[in-house]
């Protein structure tokens, strides 16, 4: 990832790299530990947007540059705006799309995580599909003690981990370690540091290597299913388990498994 030095005010703000299927998006303000300005997350919203279309992805890596993951929103801007309303809006506004975004994107999304995520950057490490973080990381939302609560952070946060432990981390703005926040739900692992970039890209290699339409089929199911009754969601799920098996990866799939070969995806 990029030192802080390296990086200056005309450096772009999101930098991106695709390889073996895999689009890796680096937040790039490595002085503000990557404070989400609005140009940033203007930034990210256009890249999310455009790997939504781009068949060649399978899944998509978010990370930090310089000492931190991300410390949420950037603090200096919003103060630059003091009284604003329209823009207060708007800045969360813009925030919630881009956290629905991701979880409406086709591939699967993973943070790796390192140094604090905070915050917004809590909320975005909540609202990733999946997250690997170095074991030194640390995680919270402690707007409470500026006198802002992290109600936006709050509800990626809620559908993460469980409900006493995602207010005690509103109420008291206390930071969790890695260990506390695999516990939790909130990361699904923490490796030494030394560690990271291997363990972030076996796990995206593995869900990458799935056929493209059993993952966009299944991200989607999984987030609609999770807000439903358990008799709606088993009527819904077994909508989607026979849509499912009607596709050619399906058919692929078994037809693999029983002759004991590798399966060819064709993505439909």
């Amino acid at each position: 990832m990029p030192s802080e030095a390296a990086v200056s005010s005309a450096d772009p703000l999101l930098l991106r790299s695709d390889a073996d299927g895999l689009a890796r998006l680096t937040l790039n303000r490595p002085r503000q530990y990557n404070a989400l300005s609005a140009g940033l997350m203007g930034e990210l919203q256009t890249a999310l947007e455009a790997i939504a279309e781009d068949a060649t992805v399978s899944a998509v890596i978010i990370e930090g540059s310089g000492r931190g993951f991300c410390a949420g929103h950037d603090l200096k801007e919003l103060r630059g705006r003091s009284g604003d309303r329209d823009f207060y809006q708007a800045i969360f506004k813009q925030c919630s799309r881009l956290m629905t975004t991701i979880t409406a994107l086709p591939q699967p999304v993973i943070a790796k995580v390192h140094g604090i995520a905070t915050a917004a950057g809590c909320q975005l490490v909540a609202t990733c599909d999946l997250a690997v973080a170095d074991d030194a990381a640390h995680f919270g939302t402690p707007g409470v003690n500026i006198g802002l609560f992290c109600s936006t952070p709050m509800v990626a946060l809620s559908r993460a981990v469980p409900r006493k432990q995602a207010m005690e981390m509103l109420l008291t703005g206390d930071m969790i370690g890695a260990a506390e926040a695999v516990g939790l739900g909130l990361i699904n692992r923490a490796v030494p540091a030394a560690e990271l970039e291997d363990a972030t890209l076996a796990l995206a290699h593995k869900v990458a290597s799935k056929s493209p339409l059993t993952l966009k089929i299944g991200k989607e199911a999984f987030y609609r299913q999770i807000e439903y009754g358990l008799v709606e969601a088993y009527a819904y799920a077994a909508q989607v388990m026979t849509t499912n098996m009607l596709a050619r990866d399906a058919e692929e799939g078994i037809d693999a498994f029983l002759e004991k070969r590798k399966p060819e995806w064709q993505g439909r």
